[in-house]
């Protein structure tokens, strides 16, 4: 989406001086209107979005102050630059304190107040990719770089990218840990959006009661801690991405709003009566079925025929299995960037293959940068996989060929079992008793009665 041209309005109560800074403006590429005293630009502000305004201090009835005031408690990202007729050292000083970026005196040269109009729409740029990379570094996600071979991934890949130069809402529908969010960035960073800001929400982390101010932000005042007006994401994202992850868990009293923004583009702040307007592209992520969370009335069927225009539908990891050796090569490069990353065996890739991993992508990392840390050489052996208690022995029995090996659900004694599962947990934490008695949640005696009627031995 190319880039609107800044928007400035010029408040002055001498018209002569007013239609010159206007014919100045506009002839540099700027989108201008003006005003001609502070009620009139009271108004305007309350109506249009600006992204700068040069205002005059001395006025009739509403004066330059009053309005930089009223602007700095409702529209933090708009830059102000004061212009006055009269060099008070006071007056420029109160200025800056209530949040002018600059003051200016009367008469100034068409080059110096252009250059200080270029210096603040970077301060306002600055202020906008500092939020947005306030949110990056506050939300854990996955790696940008997508990695895969499998067909089933690659034809959902395919899709995403016929999808992503649109404006259309998208519903990323997956099981927890099967990259939503890598999507998300993925269709951001492929749209015409890709300069502006991609936020991230998400909606089960957030309280129901503060959720609201989250998306929509708060005026000064609105609720006991709301010491300041807040923005909320969707005027910080404005031009760009809005991701909302786990949307089925926002609530009923707040999907309504969210509905009324999909249609209209319009909000307002929790405390407030003034309409915004903000032009965001939702991404939203569930791993729920919404047609059956519509049916149980715990979401709203026209808000879920506004999120799904496009659905993408991403497969577990135990669906693409074939990945699953791309994958621990690339955490293992990301786990040492620096130097030769360590190998997986391959009984330990075997065992790997075979698990069906219920947590996903997210799991298998977790799993492979646990091994890449405690293995003691440069190769990770099945011994250092921390796969779930109470399938260990199993794993271990499958990688060596053991086809007498003890299995879940399979015609095994219930003490057999017992027995795998013990010596698997204890060979897991090196015989460390204590922790495996926690593990366990038995005491530390019924743990070394149970070696002994066992004869477990650590060999």
């Amino acid at each position: 989406m190319p880039k609107a041209p800044v928007s400035i309005l010029a408040v002055d109560d001498e018209a002569a001086l007013l239609q010159a800074l206007k014919g100045l403006l506009e002839q540099v590429g700027y989108y201008v209107q003006t005003a001609s005293d502070g009620i009139a630009a009271i108004n305007l502000i309350q109506s249009l979005p600006f992204d700068l305004v040069l205002l005059d201090v001395k006025m009739p009835r509403v004066d330059g102050i009053e309005v930089l005031r009223f602007i700095k408690d409702h529209y933090l990202d708009t830059q102000v630059i004061m212009l006055t007729g009269v060099s008070d050292v006071r007056m420029a000083v109160e200025c800056m304190q209530l949040g002018a970026f600059h003051y200016v005196t009367k008469p100034y040269s068409a080059e110096e107040l252009l250059a200080i109009i270029d210096r603040a729409m970077e301060r306002k740029q600055l202020i906008i990719q500092n939020k947005a990379l306030k949110s990056e570094l506050e939300r854990h996600t996955f790696s940008s770089q997508i990695v895969s071979n499998s067909k089933v991934f690659l034809d959902l890949l395919n899709l995403a990218s016929r999808v992503a130069p649109t404006d259309s809402t998208v519903l990323i529908q997956g099981a927890s840990g099967t990259g939503k969010e890598l999507i998300a960035n993925f269709l951001h960073t492929n749209s015409l959006r890709a300069d502006l800001p991609f936020m991230a929400l998400n909606c089960s982390s957030i309280p129901e009661t503060l959720i609201e101010s989250e998306l929509f932000g708060h005026e000064k005042g609105a609720f006991t801690d709301a010491i300041v007006t807040k923005q909320g994401l969707v005027e910080i994202a404005n031009g760009g991405t809005l991701f909302l992850d786990e949307v089925a868990e926002i609530s009923l009293m707040i999907q309504p709003k969210l509905l009324r923004f999909l249609q209209t583009g319009e909000y307002r702040r929790v405390g407030g009566n003034k309409n915004f307007k903000s032009d965001v592209r939702i991404i939203s992520a569930t791993n729920k079925d919404l047609r059956q969370e519509v049916g149980t009335g715990r979401f709203r069927e026209d808000l879920l025929y506004r999120l799904n225009v496009i659905t993408l539908s991403l497969p577990p990891l135990r669906d693409r299995k074939d990945d699953i050796p791309l994958l621990v090569d690339y955490f293992l490069k990301k786990r040492f960037p620096l130097r030769e990353p360590k190998k997986m065996e391959d009984r330990a890739m075997e065992v790997l293959m075979k698990y069906d991993w219920p947590g996903n992508v997210r799991e298998l990392e977790n799993v492979v940068e646990r091994a890449a840390i405690l293995s003691l050489d440069e190769e990770i052996r099945v011994d250092d996989l921390a796969l779930p208690i109470g399938t260990r022995a199993t794993f271990d029995s499958i990688a060596s060929g053991d086809p007498g090996a003890v299995r879940i659900g399979s015609a095994a004694r219930m003490v057999d079992i017992e027995k795998a599962h013990i010596a698997g947990v204890l060979k897991s934490v090196s015989w460390n008793k204590n922790v495996a008695a926690k593990i366990l949640d038995i005491s530390l005696k019924t743990l070394y009665t149970k070696i002994q009627q066992f004869d477990l031995t650590k060999d």
